[in-house]
């Protein structure tokens, strides 16, 4: 714990001013902040900070992997089962395998249980850099939900691999049909566990209507269904992305608009500074790592560092490229000939196969000596090429996806904006048939019912127009010029009650209330 006050306090700093720079000079934050990391650590004078693996898996990972299946949609995920699943999957079994047959050949004297450790750990995808950069660019939304999709899973399934191979290299000993029985079961009892512990916690949060409490509770989930299921020797990773969207599904039927309106910026927060301190964290492990490695010249490691590299992104490449046309050739069905991807699809999701926080925790991870008391093989060499490929994929990969992107001229297909607008539509129109319902009682007004009917006869009127490309009317227009006035009279509102109480009229608490008001109206806005 020494230094931890100045460590906590350096890390907040870096990461405030990292992600400024990153955002003033259009380069997505991850990418800033690793090599930002680096160039802080090289510094003269400072301390080394040493990154505990465990901090990662248990305190880090479980909130971003629950928040991440949250918010994922359970419809495309469900769409794109098959891919996620293959890649989840499929795609890390073939680059342990890959990465461990290139390192075994490659590198004198690393045993098979070394470079399939190796293999292991650098097998998951990080998808924070990717996600962000495929957002900004325009990505059609089947790439982001692939990869956001795919980092879900694939981080349990390596995980399991990594045991399995560390045992192996700690005991002596390796069965196959050990290590697959583990994954299956692996899996099914993570979702079990996910589920077991997602209900209860929907039950109880139906029942409260206190949104700090619900808020704690909720970010209190993703550890009662990951610890557990470790604890079981399940996968802990599967578990927290099960109750992630177990809990994501029944949202609606649990969260009160008050709770939704103050949980999400909470979780924005948090998932902001889980990632972006793990990120500085993984720049600042690279001169502890340089200083541990011994017996090996510049050369040799520039050399093995770039043949790992491209293993990984080359095996990924392949893949992508590969099984999609075996599986073609057996599944011939109308539905998935109409959901075939193109080359160049697959490249970005290819190419969007970064490297982040969970690699490098493993590799840290690895004990220092086996059970016969001798010093695990290459255990520092497997971390150098771990790091190389983390900053080789966040930062050559990362730099070069928007590029590629603009190039392969892949855009948004506008597949979610018509959804909006026909869901915009429908509430509207649900609105003016539950107003025809309660209209004639004696509770409705009937100039209040009069002008509702308008306010929602005009949107009904903006939306068929969005719907149909058709604006005639001048309708958008109109509603920008109206939403413009409105913004002048909530900021003129909004400097009346600052001045009172600036002035002394009003207490703070009254004009935070009425501030509140007025900013949830601004923020339904769309100029």
């Amino acid at each position: 714990m020494d230094h931890a006050g100045e460590l906590i306090l350096g890390l907040m700093v870096a990461v405030a001013a990292l992600s400024t720079i990153a955002r003033l000079i259009n380069i997505p934050y991850p990418i800033l902040l690793v090599i930002g990391g680096v160039i802080i650590g090289a510094l003269p004078g400072l301390p080394d900070v040493e990154m505990d693996p465990d901090l990662v898996l248990v305190l880090f990972l479980p909130p971003l992997l629950y928040s991440a299946a949250f918010f994922s949609s359970l419809r495309d995920l469900k769409a794109n089962l098959r891919a996620i699943s293959m890649l989840a999957v499929g795609l890390v079994i073939l680059t342990a395998a890959g990465v461990a047959l290139v390192a075994h050949t490659l590198i004198d004297g690393m045993s098979w249980g070394a470079a399939f450790t190796l293999g292991a750990i650098v097998s998951p995808t990080d998808p924070l850099a990717a996600t962000a950069i495929a957002r900004a660019q325009g990505a059609p939304r089947r790439v982001i939900t692939i990869v956001e999709g795919e980092s879900l899973i694939n981080d349990g399934t390596a995980l399991v691999l990594y045991r399995a191979a560390v045992a192996a290299v700690v005991a002596g000993t390796f069965s196959l049909a050990d290590a697959s029985f583990d994954l299956v079961i692996g899996i099914v009892g993570g979702v079990a566990v996910g589920l077991a512990a997602g209900w209860p916690i929907a039950e109880v949060r139906k029942k409260l209507n206190d949104p700090p409490v619900e808020i704690t509770i909720s970010l209190a989930t993703a550890y009662a269904a990951f610890l557990p299921a470790e604890e079981l020797g399940f996968s802990g990773v599967i578990a927290a992305v099960t109750a992630g969207i177990y809990l994501g599904w029944r949202a609606p039927e649990v969260s009160s608009a008050e709770m939704r309106m103050q949980g999400r910026p909470v979780w924005q927060l948090l998932v902001f500074l889980l990632n972006a301190t793990l990120f500085v964290l993984i720049g600042l492990q690279l001169p502890i790592v340089l200083d541990a490695l011994e017996g090996w010249t510049p050369g040799e490691l520039t050399v093995y560092a770039l043949v790992i590299c491209f293993t990984v992104v080359g095996l990924r490449l392949l893949f992508l490229n590969t099984t999609p046309y075996f599986i073609r050739l057996v599944d011939r069905r109308e539905s998935q000939r109409e959901r075939r991807a193109g080359w160049q699809l697959r490249l970005i999701v290819g190419w969007s196969g970064m490297r982040g926080a969970v690699s490098l925790a493993a590799a840290l991870a690895i004990p220092n000596f086996t059970d016969a008391g001798e010093a695990f093989p290459d255990r520092d060499l497997i971390l150098f090429l771990t790091f190389s490929v983390i900053l080789f994929t966040v930062v050559v990969q990362g730099l070069t996806l928007p590029a590629l992107i603009r190039r392969l001229n892949i855009g948004d297909d506008s597949q979610e904006g018509y959804e909006e607008i026909r869901a915009r539509l429908r509430a509207a129109e649900a609105a003016l048939e539950r107003l025809d319902e309660v209209e004639g009682e004696d509770w409705v007004r009937e100039d209040t019912a009069s002008r509702l009917r308008r306010l929602h006869e005009y949107r009904i009127r903006r939306f068929r127009a969005q719907k149909h490309g058709d604006d005639a009317e001048g309708i958008e227009d109109r509603s920008v010029a109206y939403q413009r006035l409105l913004r002048e009279l909530l900021e003129a509102q909004h400097r009346a009650i600052v001045g009172m109480r600036n002035e002394g009229l009003i207490s703070n608490d009254v004009m935070t209330r009425i501030e509140r008001d007025l900013d949830l109206e601004d923020s339904r806005l769309e100029i």
